[in-house]
């Protein structure tokens, strides 16, 4: 049987998975909080303990970076090792895969509840398929088609550098580059970047800070999510704050044409990550800014034209994990496909 997890720095959701139910249907799942634990080994000892099911396989995904079955997580202190994990669990097999590779992973078993369709397209049978997820950080990954099925790849293209499209977004990187020396897309299309985008906006003079957003943002550990309220309350959105918004929105759109320009995705753009999923649902206008700036190509805007683009609107790394894990037991013959 398979140990599945998807790792954030909040929470960990474990489960465990048979080849006979599958990926949709855990035989056991639990929730920890993944702060009150000092590894990831730690909480799977404690899950294994816990559960009657004789786990074999393990496969995690973890929102940080993988390589050569090491990651680092963003936002915890934790260094997973796949041969670390496999030899302390006493498990056959162990993998880890990055969070936005296990949300491609997911995309060919998303059901229609799991989607809102920003926009129908018109796609290729067997096009590539791209997939961007802006939370903390901006994840990237893509698939492809086999001949036989889908099969999903990781992607660091969120580091590749910030190219302005507008004179305001060339202002934007000069200040940044001023403080941060290369500017990647990350830097500027991400949830920790929203408050930059804020400042700038009111340090170049556009628009006036108002008073009580400058109290909430005084005494906020995280100020993002107090700009992202502000600037979709309704009925009146604070200006600045649905400013830094629409910019963040804008310089996305860009990103996300580059992403499927890059794979050439003619099969599809999925959209994940917490910060879209509140934003392009809740926001008059704000699918219009993305749209707008995605397609804007040149030569090549009639490609993007045609490019589906869907919402990822429920976690789905979990999903990833199991069906990449799922795969294994297939793949290495302990269990009929």
């Amino acid at each position: 049987m398979l140990l599945a997890g998807d790792i954030g720095g909040t929470k960990t959701a474990l489960a465990v998975f048979s080849a006979e139910h599958g990926p949709r249907a855990p035989l056991a799942e639990k929730v920890f909080p993944s702060g009150d634990y000092p590894s990831l080994e730690a909480i799977a000892r404690e899950y294994i303990r816990e559960v009657d099911h004789p786990v074999t396989q393990a496969c995690f995904a973890v929102a940080g970076p993988v390589s050569s079955g090491r990651a680092t997580l963003t936002n915890l202190p934790w260094v997973i090792e796949e041969s670390a994990l496999q030899a302390a669990l006493g498990l056959e097999c162990v993998r880890v895969l990055n969070d936005v590779e296990a949300m491609a992973t997911a995309v060919p078993h998303l059901r229609p509840g799991e989607l809102c369709t920003v926009r129908d397209g018109e796609p290729l049978p067997g096009g590539a398929i791209a997939v961007i997820a802006p939370g903390t950080g901006l994840g990237e990954a893509f698939l492809m088609w086999d001949g036989l099925r889908y099969r999903a790849y990781p992607s660091e293209g969120s580091h590749v550098d910030f190219a302005a499209t507008t004179p305001q977004q060339a202002e934007l990187l000069r200040r940044l580059q001023a403080r941060w020396g290369r500017v990647s897309y990350e830097r500027v299309c991400a949830g920790r970047s929203i408050p930059d985008l804020y400042d700038f906006l009111m340090d170049v003079g556009q628009m006036q800070e108002s008073p009580a957003v400058r109290a909430e943002l005084a005494v906020a550990r995280d100020r993002t999510p107090t700009i992202m309220a502000a600037g979709v309350a309704r009925p009146a959105p604070d200006p600045l704050c649905r400013a830094a918004l629409d910019l963040f929105m804008s310089i996305f759109g860009a990103a996300a044409g580059n992403l499927v320009l890059s794979v050439l995705a003619t099969g599809g753009l999925y959209i994940g990550g917490g910060i879209p999923q509140r934003l392009l649902p809740v926001a008059p206008g704000m699918d219009q800014i993305f749209l707008s700036t995605f397609q804007d190509k040149g030569r090549l805007s009639p490609v993007l034209a045609r490019v589906p683009i869907h919402l990822i609107v429920e976690p789905v790394a979990l999903l990833g994990a199991a069906v990449h894990g799922l795969d294994i037991l297939v793949s290495a013959g302990r269990v009929s496909a």
